[in-house]
């Protein structure tokens, strides 16, 4: 049975593709494929069994659609999907993942100066070919020269944005363990370290039956484009986007070995490895074993690996040899949060914004039923053009959350809204109308390109503010689609110390801001505190609270820094103190 989320991953790349077939002449159906995609993937029943009268009864699925979906089900492909992946090859694709080269753009790189994929761009950007053509010039070729770089597209080590591999990686796993006899498929590698890009998707599938019927099924999935290695254990494939998938097939009395050597970094590794050889054993991906006699001294849980070595077990998002190891032993690893110690979501909208999709009272609901103790509803700033509020609307909004309060005894709701931060530090409204809201998050949205003075300018301008208690995806970026914007970050870790303002970790796949590496230097910064918030326009975005707890830990992040993991007392008096701030 095809599941909802491979049916889903096909739809999706109709619309990126059909983006490039099509460009703009033919934006509704783009949308109705991506809308089409969301509805499926979120599907409480098996969509594979639907009819196409009843696929045409989920939000965004139209006839044509429908059809694609059922043929997909009856032959494992879609005869559209499989013309336009041979007119655009993932080489290709990969243009269109470099800010400044949109799907228009590819298309005249490519019939213009023969470009097919990154490798050919850099080519031609050091030849100064694309300042040649009609509205494009140097200023422009430098823009993308450096795009190139910072965001880490083609060449040999050409990386996945995670929001694209966690889905391919999801799809893969969910149809190996429908095989007979497999317990569990799980990603491991740097997908398991939840790095913000991906190389290739490693996959370690537990079976107590046939491995080679799990090859078998692994090679014949929709998404394979090349097979690059066949084994009875261990095969690699290329799939449908450019991406090379490993899977390999282990007992369940080998998983924890196994895992522990296909989850670390290189460095990592080694240092795990020669950890076992000074006790003269040996640590592989079949187990940690003696080296003389073969005995096996641990292997079925990672737990036993690490215990065995004389270390804690180590979450997977810091095996990169960054200093975990030097702090396990010394019992100095962080407390890590969990999903359960949140007491609260930051950072939610409703359909008040214009890019929001529920209804206030839902939301609410919703965030009540996840059993928190308090949170924030931020629609959009009247500043930020496209989505933001009125303030008229927001003080329907005001009076709407005071008659929802008393249906919700159990859950403190704070009338918030996400302000936009502007080019010189000021937020939406003025000081009068900011003090009637209950919380605050500011944002930056736009002016991506100023200096690193003037952007470090404008944030510690909002954190000063004291309608601010929390400075939103902290950089702007967009993996693989946006570089964040540049920050003199000893300054700004300096200021949010001082006035309190919190962090954000933005649970968002493809936003995962701040980055990891920004949270590590903050965390070090003594007095800085965090959020954990979903910047949620939908129910099912609520969930995404597991990113925001993997990207903490990546970050080094103690739950004590943690706001939404105080009691309540303790979080709003926080929130008072910042907002009473002179």
């Amino acid at each position: 049975m095809t599941s909802n989320s491979e049916i889903a991953h096909h739809l999706y790349e109709l619309a990126r593709l059909a983006t490039l077939a099509e460009g703009s002449s033919n934006a509704f159906r783009v949308r109705a494929y991506e809308t089409a995609a969301r509805s499926v993937d979120g599907a409480s029943e098996p969509v594979s069994e639907m009819t196409e009268a009843e696929l045409t009864a989920l939000r965004g699925v139209g006839k044509s659609t429908a059809s694609k979906i059922r043929e997909l089900v009856e032959t494992g492909s879609i005869a559209r999907l499989e013309e336009l992946r041979a007119q655009f090859p993932p080489g290709f694709v990969s243009l269109t993942r470099v800010p400044g080269v949109g799907p228009k753009t590819a298309v005249r790189l490519r019939d213009e100066l023969g470009i097919k994929d990154v490798d050919d761009l850099r080519a031609a950007i050091e030849r100064h070919d694309l300042r040649d053509l009609p509205g494009m010039g140097e200023k422009t070729e430098d823009n993308i020269r450096a795009a190139i770089e910072l965001l880490g597209v083609g060449g040999k080590e050409n990386r996945t944005p995670i929001i694209e591999a966690i889905r391919v990686a999801r799809d893969v796993c969910e149809a190996i363990e429908r095989v007979p006899g497999v317990e569990s498929a799980e990603p491991m590698g740097s997908l398991r370290r939840f790095r913000d890009t991906i190389g290739d998707i490693d996959i370690i599938a537990v079976s107590t039956g046939d491995p080679e019927a799990v090859m078998r099924r692994f090679v014949e999935l929709p998404i394979v484009r090349d097979i690059v290695g066949y084994g009875a254990r261990k095969s690699a494939i290329v799939g449908a986007m450019g991406i090379q998938i490993d899977l390999r097939v282990v007992e369940p009395v080998q998983f924890g070995s196994a895992a522990v050597y296909f989850t670390g970094s290189k460095a990592h590794n080694i240092r795990l490895r020669q950890m076992a050889l000074d006790r003269g054993w040996t640590l592989n991906e079949y187990a940690l074993s003696e080296i003389g006699t073969g005995r096996v001294v641990a292997s079925q849980t990672e737990a036993d690996v690490y215990a065995a070595l004389g270390l804690p077990w180590i979450p997977p998002e810091i095996r990169e040899d960054d200093g975990e190891i030097e702090a396990a032993l010394a019992g100095e690893l962080p407390i890590f949060a969990s999903e359960r110690d949140l007491k609260g979501d930051l950072h939610v909208h409703t359909d008040l914004s214009g890019d929001g999709h529920v209804p206030l009272g839902e939301m609410i609901e919703a965030l009540a039923a996840r059993g928190y103790r308090y949170a924030a509803i931020t629609d959009h700033g009247e500043n930020l053009t496209i989505n933001g509020a009125p303030r008229e609307q927001l003080m329907s909004q005001r009076k709407a959350i005071a008659r929802l309060r008393p249906r919700f005894p159990d859950l403190t709701i704070l009338h918030g809204c996400e302000l936009n931060i502007g080019r010189d530090g000021s937020i939406d409204y003025d000081a009068e109308f900011l003090a009637g809201f209950d919380f605050g998050v500011a944002s930056v949205h736009s002016h991506f390109g100023l200096s690193i003075d003037e952007q470090t300018a404008r944030v510690i301008s909002a954190m000063r503010n004291p309608a601010v208690n929390v400075i939103g995806h902290l950089t702007g970026r967009r993996i693989g689609k946006r570089p964040g914007i540049d920050l003199n970050l000893d300054a700004v870790l300096e200021v949010a110390a001082d006035t309190g303002c919190a962090i954000e970790i933005n649970c968002h796949l493809d936003r995962l801001d701040a980055p990891s590496e920004v949270l590590r230097r903050a965390m070090e910064h003594g007095g800085v505190v965090f959020a954990i918030s979903t910047d949620s326009h939908r129910v099912s975005e609520l969930a995404n609270t597991a990113n925001g707890i993997r990207l903490a830990r990546r970050g080094w992040i103690d739950r004590s820094r943690v706001v939404n993991t105080w009691p309540r007392k303790r979080f709003l008096n926080w929130v008072a103190k910042k907002r009473s701030a002179a």
